[in-house]
């Protein structure tokens, strides 16, 4: 397995959207309707979304002999101590074998000043909530969170370093 982090470019959005749909209908089937997810993914993994983020934010895509099988988002915070983890996705015949540590330890080098990682995860997401307990996140707070007319039950979690 050659594993490779690198920036995500402007040619690799269409596999950025097709990781974004396959992991969301695979992480929220049974926990959020389908045509919720439809409408996100299509807002928030559009063309222009994804142009944006490029610009704006810290946005990896991780490879496999040139194939992109997973993706990590981060969105500074006003304080140059603090960044939000938006976004974390990988194929589900990759997860569990230290890719998505890769990717959340080289997003954290891209922020050498901070002190806190942020990240917002569904309650009834086990396998999300495992992955960062394990690498030393700590619930912040819980919340119940309107997503689309659907009510999310959310857990903010922290990573002190």
């Amino acid at each position: 397995m050659n594993l490779t982090i690198r920036s995500m470019s402007n040619e690799d959005i269409q596999s950025v959207q097709h990781v974004a749909k396959t992991s969301w209908n695979t992480t929220y089937e049974g926990i959020i309707p389908i045509e919720i997810q439809e409408n996100f993914i299509n807002t928030a993994y559009s063309n222009a979304m994804l142009e944006k983020r490029l610009t704006n934010t810290v946005f990896l895509v991780a490879e496999i002999d040139g194939e992109i099988i997973g993706f990590i988002n981060f969105t500074p915070l006003k304080s140059d101590t603090k960044v939000e983890l938006g976004a974390i996705y990988i194929y589900k015949d990759y997860q569990g074998k230290g890719i998505g540590t890769s990717l959340l330890n080289e997003g954290i080098k891209f922020f050498p000043s901070v002190k806190k990682v942020y990240v917002n995860v569904e309650k009834d997401n086990e396998v999300a909530l495992s992955f960062y307990k394990a690498r030393g996140f700590i619930i912040e707070t819980e919340y119940d969170d309107l997503f689309d007319g659907h009510v999310l039950k959310t857990v903010r979690l922290v990573l002190n370093l």
